[in-house]
């Protein structure tokens, strides 16, 4: 499968070019911050208009990395909706394309900051899933190990041969992963962030995503190669 293959707690899993993370022996795939529903959010507060097709764009790509690894169970990690407005919102074909995904599957939404509460479209609602010696929440503790969390959006930047290129990316160490998030509307917290270098280890690695997963140490400050 194309990805980057890594172990985290003993058990072994490979980072998608796409930003979605799949554990082959579970036959589970994990995606963080899709954040559904954005541009429908923006145009009911008044703030500036984005084009309303990011819903659309996210769960073609989701769709994509479900038929190309037949996962049984999927992991929503938190943030899925931009805000609990959103998911009640989503126009009705956007609706129906998510039932079609659930389908003959185990779907869990974890709750994120931007979405709290239960939601009224299928799939279990927690607040943390332990799948051991894995768990699933959608921000990141300090101290705990096999970790699995989003929230943050990591992004790196890069210099290479004299011009910059920056990316979504995994953050992975011993301890726990960090997903990119998987919302084509999504911004990001560059790598050399305080916060995440205070809960990566020294030894973290970055994968980038785009055509490729692709590894580099994980950058506190502008990677150059």
């Amino acid at each position: 499968m194309n990805g980057y293959g890594f172990t985290l707690a003993g058990t072994a899993l490979t980072a998608l070019p796409s930003g979605a993370l799949y554990w082959e022996a579970r036959n589970l795939l994990c995606v963080s911050d899709l954040h559904l529903g954005k541009a429908l959010r923006r145009a009911r507060l008044g703030e500036p208009p984005l084009p309303p097709y990011e819903t659309r764009d996210t769960l073609t790509r989701l769709e994509s990395d479900l038929r190309r690894t037949g996962a049984a169970t999927v992991i929503c990690l938190g943030d899925s909706f931009d805000d609990s407005a959103a998911a009640m919102h989503l126009p009705e074909a956007e609706k129906l394309w998510i039932a079609k995904l659930q389908a003959g599957r185990r779907w869990v939404w974890i709750e994120g900051n931007h979405d709290p509460g239960p939601i009224d479209l299928g799939g279990a609602h927690m607040a943390e899933l332990p799948v051991p010696p894995l768990l699933f929440r959608h921000i990141a503790r300090a101290g705990h190990s096999g970790e699995i969390s989003g929230h943050y959006h990591p992004k790196v930047r890069l210099a290479l041969k004299g011009r910059s290129l920056s990316r979504p990316a995994f953050l992975i160490d011993s301890d726990r992963i960090i997903l990119p998030a998987f919302g084509t509307y999504t911004g990001g917290l560059w790598s050399d962030d305080p916060v995440l270098t205070g809960l990566m280890r020294r030894d973290a690695v970055a994968v980038l995503t785009g055509a490729m997963a692709h590894a580099v140490p994980m950058p506190r400050g502008t990677y150059r190669a």
